[in-house]
């Protein structure tokens, strides 16, 4: 077995039963997969930042007011889903550096309770923010684009640490039976990075600022790849399949081209809102 492949010989007990595969299924859309991945790492346009403003378009609105800027030009993202989609990434290095690579448990009640809180101050600052956009709504405090960034941070903390388990126990045959983080003092330790992060936009230093807006693009592809992935292997048969990464790379491959078919869908169906009914964004 691959060193990397989760973990030791289950227990009899542990044994989850072994799906049988759509082979000829798996290798035709496998080979299409990897097809649109070439075809977009080559021909879609733009440099790396423009395919970050692509990603960006298909889930943001990106309004310049509520987003920061890399000199002259917004980030792909507006300042609350850089915030997510950077913790996206944040919470999945923080769990990979913790060998929390094949976990399949979620966290214990206090550690679940204090990520509900964190979706929930996003939301109620997303709901105070949007309020703004009505002269006369009420509304309990000034939006700032920091805050927007930290309660999204918090947001995307919560969304790996929660979707990282899942996507673990859909893939892998015989998926390590730990929590993806086990206590709430773990969590606490992260959040000494959110106010950092947040600064490090606030630096103005461009070349920070340059793979700060790239790595919240990566934030979004990662996440789409993951719950694409796991449509994947359940729509495949191959839930529960994999033992080795080998296995899981069609899974991983298609659920990338499917990532990127969504964005590109997207796209065009935001030019075309655009473009057919004059939106200003």
């Amino acid at each position: 077995m691959n060193n990397d492949a989760p973990q030791q010989p289950p227990r009899p007990t542990e044994i989850r039963r072994m799906p049988n595969p759509h082979k000829k299924l798996t290798l035709v859309l496998f080979a299409l997969a990897a097809f649109v991945i070439l075809f977009f790492a080559v021909a879609s346009p733009g440099d790396l930042l423009g395919k970050a403003d692509m990603v960006g378009y298909a889930v943001c609105h990106r309004i310049p007011e509520r987003s920061f800027f890399l000199g002259d030009r917004p980030f792909p993202l507006c300042a609350r889903c850089t915030g997510t989609f950077l913790g996206v990434l944040l919470g999945l290095t923080a769990m990979l550096l913790l060998r929390r690579k094949f976990v399949s448990r979620l966290p214990p009640p206090s550690v679940l309770a204090a990520l509900v809180l964190f979706i929930g101050f996003w939301g109620f600052d997303g709901l105070n923010s949007y309020m703004t956009f009505f002269p006369n709504a009420p509304h309990l405090y000034e939006p700032r684009n920091w805050l927007r960034m930290t309660t999204g941070l918090l947001n995307g903390l919560a969304l790996i640490i929660l979707t990282w388990p899942i996507f673990n126990f859909t893939l892998w045959r015989n998926p390590a039976r730990e929590p993806s983080i086990r206590s709430l003092w773990e969590l606490l330790a992260l959040l000494p990075l959110v106010p950092l992060l947040v600064l490090a936009v606030h630096s103005g230093w461009n070349p920070l600022l340059y793979a700060l807006a790239l790595l919240s693009g990566v934030g979004v592809m990662v996440m789409l790849v993951i719950i694409n992935s796991m449509i994947a292997a359940l729509v495949l048969g191959r839930e529960g399949y994999a033992r080795t990464w080998l296995q899981a790379l069609p899974v991983l491959v298609i659920g990338s081209a499917l990532a990127i078919l969504q964005v590109t869908a997207m796209d065009l169906l935001r030019a075309y809102l655009t473009a057919k009914y004059g939106l200003p964004f």
